[in-house]
């Protein structure tokens, strides 16, 4: 295989995405899956960082929604992350990978607190290195702890995965007749309203000039393709 495309990348990955088949939880058979395609992409020299979302456990937004008090409600899903980081640390350990789990809410008996010249030695060392806890701040989303997490390690691409293969003009699910979309600019997703991540995360990943790379985290081998420069996906922004 050719050279990776890019050095160190920043992988965003739904907390939805872990319950796999199940309605809620983490399925098991998704973290193997997940840890060996990581080892695969870290064995081409690449070093990767991960944000996981909370969603397959709790929904902060959800929760405020139905009456919870906002701010209770964020922590708490800052907390689900956590647990699922945990989790995908422990199925990287198995495949034979080193992680290290850096969380924006102290927690020092279970992770390390989040301090950038930490994180980047741990990408230096080859080390998968996975954020949770969010920003540590509420009213922010997961997406926008990606892009944040990707400016202060410096990656070359952020990579959201999702269940579907890219960006459509409207739900693919419900429309088989959705226009998918291989290239973007950043104001284009804007200004469609396209949903692929926050506007906050759009903003810092433009001002920024980090890439996003979208596609479908369920075919086994997409995070090398991704890293490869292989045409999967929605690429937004960065040098089209």
């Amino acid at each position: 295989m050719k050279n990776p495309k890019y050095k160190r990348i920043l992988l965003k990955l739904s907390g939805e995405a872990f319950k796999g088949s199940r309605e809620y939880g983490i399925d098991p058979e998704f973290l193997v899956k997940i840890a060996g395609d990581l080892k695969e992409v870290q064995s081409l020299g690449v070093e990767i960082g991960v944000v996981i979302g909370g969603g397959n456990i709790f929904r902060g937004v959800a929760a405020a929604a139905n009456g919870m008090d906002r701010v209770t409600a964020d922590y708490t899903g800052m907390l689900a992350t956590v647990m699922n980081a945990l989790a995908m640390q422990d199925a990287i350990r198995k495949v034979g990978v080193d992680s290290r789990v850096l969380t924006a809410i102290e927690m020092k008996e279970i992770a390390e607190p989040f301090i950038q010249r930490r994180a980047e030695r741990h990408l230096d060392k080859g080390r998968i290195t996975i954020f949770a806890g969010g920003t540590g701040h509420p009213y922010f989303t997961t997406d926008t702890t990606a892009a944040l997490r990707a400016v202060e390690i410096g990656a070359d691409a952020l990579f959201k995965a999702t269940k579907v293969d890219g960006v459509y003009d409207s739900d693919p699910i419900e429309n088989k007749n959705a226009k998918k979309y291989e290239k973007m600019t950043y104001m284009d997703v804007l200004k469609d309203n396209l949903r692929v991540m926050d506007s906050t995360a759009l903003s810092l990943s433009m001002e920024n000039n980090i890439p996003i790379v979208v596609f479908n985290i369920n075919k086994s081998g997409n995070i090398k393709k991704a890293v490869s420069g292989e045409n999967i996906g929605t690429r937004i922004g960065g040098s089209l």
